[in-house]
């Protein structure tokens, strides 16, 4: 079995619960997801199975798209719904929406994040959560993200019980943003503490929502044998890199891992890049570290066709 899976997570499970239920339901070991998302988030999860595993790499660089909920009000540990409240301020000055939405517009471009205590980025060979959760601080790495959009789709809504102020978005963005300190940091913007109260992933590279299923129905598609119907091929997870068709004469080369002369391929092509026979992708090449004039290939996709 071989192919990229669109699988819908439904919330209350982590992408590894996921990915173990999977290898009973499609009976097979090698499967690997794309980004890890939240138990509390539900949405797009592209699932590499068999070959395909080897472009899981390449898949999480892609852009995402989130559709979700800020509310104002207060912060909390985990900066989402699902932890505790660590700061509290009533909401007495609801920003206008004009102010929340130049805000939000401050936000997009290129920006810098301090991801999450509570998120699986590794310090000191440890993950921030395993600190989060022994009640250990310890200082975490800038990140720099790429917000696409970042905008408001919805009037806000007012909870005076609570004290708190809501509304939805949606944003587009780079690999490795936390849409759940975005909203803790437009917050900070608006003068409240502020945490993502709701989030759904609908789109993950070139997959979306529509494109989904669910664990339940890959197990009725497992039952009917008509799982290849529904699995992408892997070339799906190589979509944003460039592409060069080779011959058979080339493809002799290519099948054991030859180095090439960079005049292979058109010097206008940037790198890496795949090479496509028949149809098919075969390898990725890079410019050779030591030898500029030629390129080696840092993954081999396919030996034999």
């Amino acid at each position: 079995m071989e192919g990229i899976l669109p699988l819908w997570k439904e919330r209350g499970m982590t992408s590894h619960d996921c990915v173990f239920k999977l290898r009973k339901i499609l009976k097979t070991k090698k499967i690997g997801h794309t980004g890890t998302l939240d138990p509390d988030v539900d949405g797009v999860l592209p699932i590499c199975v068999g070959k395909a595993t080897k472009v899981v790499e390449y898949m999480m660089e892609t852009g995402k798209g989130y559709i979700g909920e800020i509310t104002l009000g207060y912060s909390t540990t985990t900066e989402d719904r699902s932890g505790e409240i660590v700061e509290q301020v009533e909401v007495e000055e609801v920003p206008t929406l004009e102010a929340i939405d130049a805000a939000m517009k401050n936000m997009e471009g290129k920006i810098t994040q301090i991801p999450p205590m509570y998120s699986a980025v590794k310090v000191n060979g440890k993950k921030l959560y395993e600190y989060a959760r022994a009640g250990e601080t310890v200082e975490r790495p800038e990140r720099v993200a790429e917000i696409k959009q970042f905008k408001r789709t919805s009037d806000v809504v007012v909870d005076k019980e609570r004290g708190t102020v809501s509304w939805k978005f949606e944003v587009a963005c780079g690999k490795g943003t936390y849409v759940r300190t975005l909203a803790v940091d437009l917050g900070r913007q608006l003068g409240y503490p502020a945490h993502m109260s709701d989030l759904t992933r609908v789109l993950s590279g070139t997959f979306k929502a529509s494109d989904c299923l669910t664990l339940a129905q890959v197990a009725e598609k497992m039952e009917q044998e008509e799982i290849d119907e529904v699995l992408f091929p892997l070339e799906f997870g190589l979509k944003d890199l460039a592409s060069f068709d080779i011959d058979e004469t080339l493809w002799d080369k290519v099948k054991n891992g030859a180095v090439l002369p960079i005049d292979t391929i058109p010097a206008d092509l940037s790198m890496p890049v795949v090479f496509i026979y028949l149809q098919k992708a075969v390898s990725i090449y890079v410019v050779h570290p030591q030898k500029k004039d030629y390129l080696k290939p840092i993954k081999v996709l396919r030996n034999n066709l």
